[in-house]
């Protein structure tokens, strides 16, 4: 696979977990930040959509 075939991260350089351990930045857990890159792009993708629905729920 090349690199450029990879589900990109959604870091964007603003790295703070909150008391939920999710990152205030990217709205990534914890976990899901330690484990990206041993994810497929399928599981990127799941979190990718979890990571939407995180940022939504953080503007309301």
């Amino acid at each position: 696979m090349l690199v450029s075939d990879k589900v990109r991260s959604p870091c964007v350089s603003v790295c703070a977990l909150d008391a939920n351990d999710v990152c205030i930045g990217c709205h990534r857990s914890g976990d899901e930040i330690m484990r990206w890159t041993q994810m497929t792009n399928d599981e990127r993708r799941d979190v990718l959509k979890k990571v939407a629905e995180r940022e939504r729920g953080s503007l309301l």
